[in-house]
């Protein structure tokens, strides 16, 4: 039981190494399972990191705007109900980076956003 609790934090590393080995559709896939397992075990405390890796990720991938969008936002509200400013602020700044690209136009083939 303990191990599986832990499962979502080490899920999101491999969902990590998969997106910078350009296996995306790959890490997109372990953050739903890793979501998956918070709500199993009703562990949260991992949840808005998940949620800002699924916006990294599907922006990368080029999905739709509005869901990329309600990741971010969904990441930045859970880090603060959960008054969790690293994760808040995390989500911010990569929000933030994601809006500068597509004002720039640099995301016409996908966006590369920092998984930091």
């Amino acid at each position: 039981m303990g191990v599986m609790r832990g499962m979502p934090f080490f899920l999101a590393l491999k969902a990590e190494a998969f997106h910078l080995a350009d296996r995306t559709s790959e890490a997109l896939d372990l953050i739903n399972e890793a979501e998956e397992l918070t709500e199993r075990f009703e562990q949260s405390f991992w949840c808005a990191e998940l949620h800002r890796l699924r916006a990294v990720f599907l922006a990368a991938l080029g999905a739709d705007e509005t869901q990329i969008e309600a990741s971010f936002c969904e990441a930045i509200r859970i880090a603060k109900e959960q008054k969790s400013v690293s994760l808040e602020k995390r989500a911010e700044a990569t929000y933030a980076e994601y809006l500068r690209q597509k004002a720039s136009a640099l995301g016409e083939r996908g966006f590369r956003l920092p998984l930091w």
